[in-house]
């Protein structure tokens, strides 16, 4: 059984802006899982910089907070209790409207890895 606990996570700043805590990854755990899991946030009025992901796919389920993700030519506001499926190729971004954090996870199938993803 693997039991991981977000606060025992060291984060890190992706390329996208966004502080990151990477939960669940393959290579990592020496799982046998296609996907990674990563914890993110972003602090009132900041937003992810454009990005896309190569080959994977991404889900995020938005865990507390409300925003606005764009993803390619749409955007809409989302909150708590909400996913985005992103397809690979898309460019996205998100930004936190609210005043408080905007927390999220990030699932990417296939596992995330960081010469997939890039800046736009």
């Amino acid at each position: 059984m693997l039991i991981k606990d977000v606060r025992e996570c060291r984060p890190f700043l992706a390329i996208d802006g966004t502080v990151i805590r990477e939960m669940l990854h393959p290579v990592e755990t020496g799982m046998t899982i296609a996907c990674s899991l990563a914890h993110a946030s972003l602090g009132p009025g900041e937003s992810s910089k454009p990005h896309r992901l190569k080959t994977s796919s991404e889900i995020y389920y938005i865990l507390g907070g409300k925003g606005t993700m764009h993803v390619g030519h749409q955007s809409a506001d989302v909150c708590t209790g909400q996913i985005v499926f992103i397809p690979p190729g898309m460019v996205q971004y998100i930004e936190n409207t609210g005043r408080e954090n905007l927390v999220f996870l990030c699932v990417v199938d296939p596992a995330w890895h960081e010469e997939d993803e890039e800046v736009v």
